[in-house]
């Protein structure tokens, strides 16, 4: 079984802010697995089905992403997932726009929604997919919304969450040294 996690904030329209780019991958992903999020649970959306016959949960929080450690650990610990099962969609503001990387361990500065994830799981080994659609000399990271942004930026910023979606859709069917090969 495998869980794929994207972090947002819930409270807002989503699709509009950089701060939800992982409930915009996630979406991307439900979508390329032919999944819907139907099921409220842990305090969290979930849709869950098999994916090249292996089970996959795709999860939403619907706590604020900072908060949402504690949703997920309830969901790892329900249904005994491995914890190298694990990949979490983030944005990452320190990265240039569209660049997609994935890493073994769970701890990234500045990345309050991660470390809360660990300190709920216990350990930091587990993958992350980190989606950098932002500079911060160049924009204001409280404020980054994709209507006020050049339209350059924004094909930019829609290819590195394309990008990310097959990443993740790969991290359900291939070894993961295979997938951090291609991405990294």
């Amino acid at each position: 079984m495998k869980l794929i996690v994207g972090l947002g904030n819930p409270g807002k329209e989503y699709e509009k802010t950089r701060h939800n780019a992982g409930f915009m991958c996630i979406d991307k992903v439900a979508e390329a697995c032919n999944l819907c999020f139907d099921t409220k649970k842990f305090k969290a959306e979930l849709a869950t089905g098999f994916v090249n016959g292996e089970k996959v949960i795709l999860m939403k929080p619907q706590t604020y992403m900072n908060l949402s450690g504690e949703a997920v650990g309830a969901c790892v610990r329900f249904y005994d997932i491995p914890i190298e099962n694990i990949c979490v969609l983030v944005d990452d503001l320190d990265l240039p726009i569209g660049k997609i990387r994935l890493r073994m361990k769970g701890s990234s500065g500045g990345q309050n929604g991660l470390k809360n994830i660990i300190a709920h799981l216990g350990t930091q080994e587990f993958k992350r997919i980190r989606i950098g659609i932002g500079n911060n000399k160049l924009i204001d990271t409280k404020d980054y919304v994709l209507g006020k942004i050049a339209k350059e930026d924004q094909t930019l910023f829609e290819d590195a969450l394309q990008r990310a979606s097959r990443a993740a859709v790969d991290f359900i069917s291939k070894p993961f040294e295979r997938v951090m090969g291609e991405y990294n």
